[in-house]
């Protein structure tokens, strides 16, 4: 089962974008540890400088913790039209390069150079390049991460972070999957990772020893997909235009709601936010969604799929209502979202109804 070695990807990833945008527009926080994000009791990191790091501070972490780990953790609030301001320099700086980029977020991309607009043979080069521009035209760094895949692009990319690079050429690929702490695959998170140690499996060369048939009895789906990437296979082309899979909104509260009365008013607010979301992406879906944290954040989700598309926020609502009925409340309930899925977006739509929407050498 060989890989395939004629295709050049590279993934950039921004360094600690948020905090260093901020950090950037703000010379008096440069050096300093800070997080962007509510500092109240309730609020949540979403990104963290570098110095925060340092002392364990993360993105997802809850500010009382931040706070804790890092006493003299300076909080900021989110620009995010500054954030895509800048996201959208970075990626003109790529589409300079290819016109095959995937946007993974604001702040990474995926991008194939196997045939490039500078007609340069070395994606290791165009990396350098690329990040050198970066610094030049944002005045902010960024890491890449360069192979025959998306999958090992992605793992090299946070080999030399920050402002640094990696390339896994042919020849290294599969040294370099089985020499790889299990944590460090991309996808395996850390429930999966806690199974694959209680399993013996630490590293790719452990995941190797196992046949495709155990992996899958043990990982389901996700079995398949292990046995393919510590070989180095993942033939996923690099999607210019991807298809969104899914679009909610959510609300994490002040204070915990403990009556589903006041659920319910949270609920209509959300059906509202989510109607306009989609119809300013003019799509419909089937699969409602109900994601409910509790207070001790713990965390519920429950679903109806339709046979027919809604995007109507009375229709959101109703079925948000069922799902909210549908258990009894376990707890005081910290946050609420809702989201729809099965979008009809496989095609461009023009309208949506608002009711009802019936072995080769190269070099690297």
């Amino acid at each position: 089962m060989d890989f395939d070695i004629s295709r050049k990807i590279i993934h950039v990833d921004m360094d600690a974008f948020y905090a260093s945008v901020e950090q950037l527009d703000d010379p008096s926080l440069k050096g300093k540890a800070i997080a962007v994000g509510g500092s109240s009791d309730r609020g949540v990191i979403s990104a963290a400088s570098y110095e925060a790091r340092k002392f364990g501070v993360r993105s997802a972490m809850s500010s009382t913790v931040a706070r804790k780990l890092c006493p003299e953790l300076i909080f900021v609030k989110h620009h995010f039209e500054r954030y895509k301001e800048v996201s959208q320099q970075v990626r003109a700086i790529f589409f300079e390069y290819t016109d095959l980029v995937e946007p993974l977020s604001l702040d990474e991309a995926y991008l194939d150079v196997t045939e490039n607009k500078k007609g340069n043979p070395s994606a290791s080069l165009i990396a350098e390049e690329i990040r050198a521009k970066i610094l030049e035209k944002t005045g902010l760094t960024a890491s890449a991460g360069i192979s025959i895949n998306k999958f090992i692009a992605k793992v090299a990319s946070d080999y030399n972070k920050p402002n640094g690079q990696k390339t896994v050429i042919p020849g290294e690929v599969l040294d370099f999957l089985e020499n790889l702490d299990i944590k460090k695959f991309y996808g395996v998170g850390k429930v999966t990772q806690k199974k694959m140690y209680a399993l013996g499996i630490y590293t790719g060369a452990d995941l190797k020893t196992k046949t495709e048939a155990y992996l899958t009895q043990n990982f389901g789906k996700s079995g398949a997909h292990y046995f393919r990437i510590v070989r180095g296979i993942h033939n996923s082309p690099v999607k210019p235009h991807r298809t969104r899979k899914s679009i909610g909104a959510e609300r994490t509260f002040n204070e915990n709601l403990a009556s589903e009365i006041y659920m319910e008013a949270r609920l209509k607010e959300l059906s509202d936010e989510l109607e306009r979301r989609l119809l300013k992406s003019k799509v419909a879906g089937k699969t409602i969604t109900l994601k409910i944290k509790y207070s001790d954040f713990t965390l519920h989700t429950r679903s109806k799929t339709l046979s027919y598309y809604i995007s109507d926020a009375s229709l959101l609502f109703e079925v948000a209502k069922e799902l909210l009925y549908q258990q009894k409340m376990e707890n005081s309930v910290r946050l609420l979202g809702l989201s729809l899925h099965n979008l009809n977006n496989t095609k461009k739509v023009k309208e949506v109804p608002k009711n009802v929407d019936v072995q080769l050498e190269f070099k690297f």
